[in-house]
């Protein structure tokens, strides 16, 4: 055999290696390297930048500060901007997602699905990624995104864990476990939300000793009223820790006092 053949031989046997089928243990692994890549195991502190893009309506534009503390899996909203929403926000308590407004001074239960701030986005946007602990992941394909090679995974909620969406279709780079795309379809099959993640950034983590990923750029379109979309901007992550009791109703009430 030539050297010509033998070198067309072994790119040929690359390219099938390259485009195996993973295993569903492979996929379970890429699922917790997600995660993991997500995790920081203390607190978590971010300034969101949220533009909701609707047809015949003026943009809407919100700024809100996220809190987390992953070890304890507390969560919280604070919006800052406009002066109309300044000191509403969310609060997650024993898995329970709470909504409050300082107009009327009331709290109320909230679903999964719940729009933050009246824009395409959703708790989850913000959260620790579950995907491991959450889903079932089935291979689709090899394919391309743009100029991406990727693998494009469904996944499916397990039992009993409570989600906004069951079945998800993501698109992962497999070079380094980066999501790309994402859609989320309700039990019927129909296609709710398109989600585009252009941007990942990193942060070193003291209390994780080690890096922390976090999306950069979310682009989120809604496939029910397809003129919806909705563009989140992460303008700065701390990752330094956070007041001790600050995850209550009393110190989400005192910030709009």
């Amino acid at each position: 055999m030539s050297p010509k053949t033998l070198l067309a031989a072994v790119l040929v046997l690359a390219a099938s290696a390259r485009a195996a089928d993973p295993t569903k243990e492979e996929l379970v692994g890429m699922l917790k390297t997600i995660d993991d890549r997500q995790r920081n195991g203390g607190d978590y502190k971010a300034l969101i930048y949220l533009e909701q893009k609707e047809k015949e309506k003026a943009d809407i534009v919100r700024e809100v500060i996220v809190y987390r503390r992953d070890e304890s899996d507390q969560l919280m909203f604070l919006f800052t901007k406009p002066k109309s929403e300044e000191g509403k926000g969310y609060l997650r308590i024993n898995k329970n997602l709470w909504s409050y407004d300082p107009g009327t001074g009331k709290w109320e239960r909230t679903t999964e699905r719940e729009r933050i701030g009246g824009t395409n986005s959703q708790r989850r946007d913000f959260d620790e990624s579950r995907l491991a602990e959450e889903f079932d992941p089935t291979f689709e394909a090899n394919e391309k995104l743009g100029k991406f090679d990727v693998i494009r995974v469904s996944l499916a909620a397990k039992p009993g864990v409570d989600v906004p969406y069951p079945v998800i279709k993501l698109w992962i780079d497999p070079t380094n476990s980066n999501e790309l795309k994402r859609q989320e379809l309700a039990l019927s099959g129909r296609l709710m939300r398109t989600t585009y993640y252009p941007k990942w950034n990193k942060i070193y983590s003291a209390s994780k000793k080690g890096d922390v990923w976090f999306p950069g750029e979310i682009r989120i379109f809604d496939e029910v009223e397809k003129s919806n979309q909705t563009l989140v901007l992460f303008k700065n992550v701390d990752l330094n820790p956070l007041d001790g009791n600050m995850f209550t109703k009393a110190w989400l009430e005192s910030k709009s006092r």
